[in-house]
């Protein structure tokens, strides 16, 4: 992985061309041996230790002749004032990576002089944005980085599970859950038909999102440790962009499932409309870079506000359904009151606070039953990181930073209906 090019600080502080007025390494024991003080008042000399000066990397003597000689000679004073500068262009505080809505902003800056003739929809920019993200971390990366290890983290419904992989084992994971959406839109699939479960099609359990990566991690086991993984994810990605774009656009002369609109995405035991399934794989593109990134110790920045409001709208709307699948099967008690479908229910509101937050209202007792503020039996604030972090997985339901207020147990319910959501 580059980073940005910082001085090599060797042991013992920086080494300089011994010269009149610096320490010179001693024949018989290599230890510095100190400048006749009287040297440290020749102007010449202390000209020639401004660039150390600058760099901090002079010896204290040194530094406490050059700041003296700063006071009274001002050629020599301005000239320190332009090198302290050029340090810090160098040893920037600030983040060199990308602003994560750069790319948004460029695009409706171009958008703005000549419209797209075939625009992106506006749910699938958070999944063009992530991808692109991935793919400029990925650029950065050295060789021996792929074969990194990498821990994936989710919530099996009772505990937290994980799996180790390579960096390039989850572009692969990635691959062969994105080819779900793929496929939905009419793209090859990058698993091969002979691969899948005999009597597991696409719209089957058996076709899932493990399935699918297990048999992708088989079928590509050489390819886990190299770059080789990226390019397949790469081209699939941007094909999904492109063709979405075209479906998304053709919607006013088309109908039913054959819309954008109205296309529905399986993920095997469950589906998605189209468009919450680019908001999916965008969240999980996004939640897999940081696992990337934290396995290569590099700093990665979370989306910007618009696109992470999207993730966590997708996240809070399927609380309902997540909650009624965990009483379904006996993983959360059942609900306190019954509530037809339209008529209000008991409801927990839902305060996601800082970047791409908002406030979302839970029904608790169906999924179908209508929330509302004047219902409200509970109440629970979460970060918007955390809140992702939380359906992501990687914080225990218990765990996670959460204010709390009213109902208990329906708190709980909530918590762990959030993770819930997270899966390989």
């Amino acid at each position: 992985m580059s980073r940005p090019p910082t001085p090599p600080t060797p042991p013992g502080g920086p080494k300089r061309p011994a010269g009149p007025g610096r320490s010179k390494p001693s024949r018989t024991t290599g230890a510095a041996e100190a400048a006749p003080e009287g040297e440290l008042t020749d102007h010449r000399i202390l000209t020639s230790l401004l660039g150390a000066w600058a760099l901090a990397a002079c010896s204290p003597e040194e530094t406490a002749a050059v700041e003296a000689h700063l006071t009274d000679c001002a050629p020599c004073a301005d000239e320190a004032l332009r090198l302290r500068d050029a340090v810090g262009l160098l040893h920037s505080e600030d983040s060199l990576d990308l602003d994560p809505m750069l790319r948004s902003r460029v695009l409706e800056g171009c958008l703005d002089r000549r419209p797209a003739r075939i625009p992106m929809p506006t749910w699938a920019a958070p999944y063009d944005a992530e991808t692109a993200r991935l793919d400029a971390l990925l650029r950065d990366m050295a060789e021996e980085e792929w074969r990194a290890p990498v821990q994936l983290r989710w919530f099996d419904g009772e505990r937290q599970s994980t799996r180790e992989t390579t960096v390039a084992g989850v572009l692969g994971h990635l691959l062969a859950v994105d080819g779900l959406v793929a496929t939905g839109i009419g793209l090859p699939d990058p698993l091969p038909a002979d691969a899948l479960p005999a009597d597991a099609g696409n719209s089957e359990p058996g076709a899932g999102p493990q399935t699918r990566t297990e048999i992708y991690w088989a079928l590509n086991g050489a390819r886990h440790h190299t770059p080789a993984a990226r390019e397949p994810w790469r081209e699939q990605s941007h094909a999904m962009i492109r063709d979405v774009s075209f479906l998304a656009a053709d919607d006013g002369s088309a109908s039913g499932e054959h819309t954008a609109h109205g296309r529905l995405v399986s993920y095997g035991d469950f589906a998605l409309p189209l468009r919450d399934a680019f908001l999916d794989r965008a969240f999980e593109c996004w939640m897999h870079a940081e696992d990337i990134a934290e396995a290569v110790d590099y700093p990665y920045a979370p989306p910007g506000p618009a696109h992470l409001n999207l993730l966590v709208d997708l996240a809070a709307r399927q609380l309902p359904d997540a909650i009624a699948a965990r009483r379904r099967t006996g993983l959360a008690p059942p609900p306190r009151g019954l509530a037809t479908a339209g008529s209000p229910g008991r409801t927990l509101h839902l305060e996601i606070e800082g970047s791409g937050g908002g406030d979302w209202y839970i029904p608790l007792d169906s999924p179908g039953a209508r929330a509302s503020p004047e219902s409200k039996v509970a109440h629970i604030a979460l970060d918007g990181l955390e809140f992702c972090q939380l359906a992501a997985g990687h914080v225990p339901p218990l765990e996670a930073a959460a204010g709390q207020d009213g109902d208990r147990q329906a708190i709980q319910d909530v918590l762990y209906a959030t993770a819930s959501l997270s899966r390989l």
